[in-house]
């Protein structure tokens, strides 16, 4: 994770102490971080050889597995908290993966770039994929399989029974609760069974 702001806004949500599994945790800074400040313990879980070395070579355990086998391989609430971080938009089975989230974790949080932001709805009305800092690849090389927005994240949650404990947006660090649909680049939901 490549932005400290949006990673301590995250870190915040995770209780001191918690038992975490990092879902597409790419070089392990987010799970190094929750272990260095706030006393978590967990594991990532990364496909991308590179970003395997990385997490191995920041002390944080790593699993390496493509998410879109399902995580059968973990009980019901193994964990505290699971992570799903800039994940969710890469995911072929994405419905799947938010019921594994809360199956296998207490709570799930999930962010994701909102791609109702308005200055992405700008780049669309005139004619253009946008490419923004939450969205940096032009659209024939993009690694994101599908988009969402923060209001679609809420209907989703709840076609799948998931109950959402809170949601809001974060823009440049700072929490927006006030339309965060429109004014926010990040979508952040918490969710529980």
């Amino acid at each position: 994770m490549s932005d400290p702001h949006l990673m301590l806004a995250l870190a915040n949500l995770v209780p001191e102490g918690a038992r975490v599994l990092d879902l597409g945790c790419g070089d392990g800074a987010m799970l190094a971080h929750l272990q260095n400040s706030r006393g978590c313990t967990g594991y990532g879980v990364e496909i991308a050889d590179a970003n395997v070395l990385a997490c191995v070579k920041r002390g944080v355990n790593v699993l390496q597995l493509n998410l879109d086998e399902g995580l059968s391989m973990f009980a019901d609430a193994s964990f505290d908290v699971v992570l799903q971080i800039d994940t969710f938009q890469h995911l072929r089975n994405a419905e799947v993966m938010l019921r594994e989230t809360v199956r296998v974790g207490r709570m799930g949080v999930v962010a994701f770039p909102n791609f109702a932001h308005w200055p992405n709805r700008l780049s669309v009305l005139q004619g253009r994929m946008p490419v923004t800092k939450r969205l940096p690849y032009q659209w024939f090389d993009t690694p994101n399989i599908r988009v969402g927005t923060h209001a679609d994240m809420g209907v989703l949650a709840a076609r799948n029974g998931l109950r959402v404990q809170d949601s809001f947006g974060l823009q440049d660090g700072q929490v927006v609760r006030w339309l965060p649909n429109w004014r926010a680049g990040t979508s952040v939901y918490k969710l529980s069974r």
